[in-house]
């Protein structure tokens, strides 16, 4: 008991140090904050979470309530191959200054706030989960980059989300052809650049039959990418497969 009194006194004077010298600052604006991975006020009111009233297939935002079981125009012409999509936030202006240092800036420390968004944002899925597992990266990819984002965020949303979610496994899908950007890439572009870019992990193939498997990524924008994985996990044998992202682009209403 003295030893884990003393540990939690020495991190919290630690951590008292270092906000001395090094403030906590706003994810959205570099305001200093109360704590690490925080908005301000003023970001936190800027930024689009998603909540409802939204598509019940793929959370596509909804000005008004329409019904419970309301569907967006595009899921009322093509359903999507998984069940279920959910996002923290619209992927706009303000929100592509989030997740772009992330991405490719190695401002990995912002992972910590944007799971546990996630977390939120598909409490419903992670609960239903048997498994989670990130979108991978190709290997030349992830040499350059040194990190899967996806992976990171699987992992905050994962702990965040407590006893009541799936297996974590990170390598249950495999990126096993080079597919470079999708950036400047149409839909039909997108798609077509994908196709068979993934399979199971040989390892990993076994765990799939009868379960529901949750999908983690960075943003949702066509749909490509998490289409040709949801489309391996289903012949795998998964049950259901759910889509958790971070934020997603949100189309024009027409």
């Amino acid at each position: 008991m003295l030893s884990t009194g003393l540990g939690r006194f020495c991190l919290s004077a630690g951590r008292v140090v270092l906000d001395a010298v090094l403030p906590p600052l706003c994810l959205g604006c570099n305001e200093i904050v109360e704590a690490p991975g925080a908005l301000c006020a003023a970001c936190w009111q800027r930024f689009a979470f998603i909540a409802p009233p939204y598509c019940v297939r793929c959370a596509h935002p909804f000005a008004r309530p329409i019904g419970p079981d309301a569907l967006c125009g595009a899921c009322s012409v093509r359903l999507p191959r998984y069940r279920r999509a959910r996002a923290a936030l619209v992927y706009d202006e303000r929100s592509r200054h989030l997740v772009l240092p992330f991405k490719h800036g190695d401002r990995t420390d912002i992972a910590r706030a944007c799971g546990r968004w996630m977390a939120r944002a598909g409490a419903e899925l992670l609960a239903d989960a048997d498994l989670v597992t990130p979108v991978p990266l190709h290997w030349r990819r992830l040499f350059t980059r040194r990190y899967n984002q996806a992976q990171l965020l699987a992992r905050v949303a994962v702990a965040a989300a407590g006893p009541s979610r799936g297996q974590l496994v990170p390598d249950l899908l495999r990126r096993r052809r080079w597919t470079g950007s999708q950036s400047g890439l149409g839909a039909k572009e997108r798609h077509d650049n994908v196709r068979q870019a993934f399979d199971l992990h040989p390892r990993r193939a076994a765990l799939v039959r009868g379960k529901s498997v949750l999908l983690i990524d960075d943003v949702l924008t066509t749909g490509a990418t998490i289409e040709a994985c949801v489309r391996v996990l289903q012949r795998g044998g998964a049950t259901h497969v759910d889509v958790l992202t971070l934020a997603r682009v949100v189309r024009p209403a027409v």
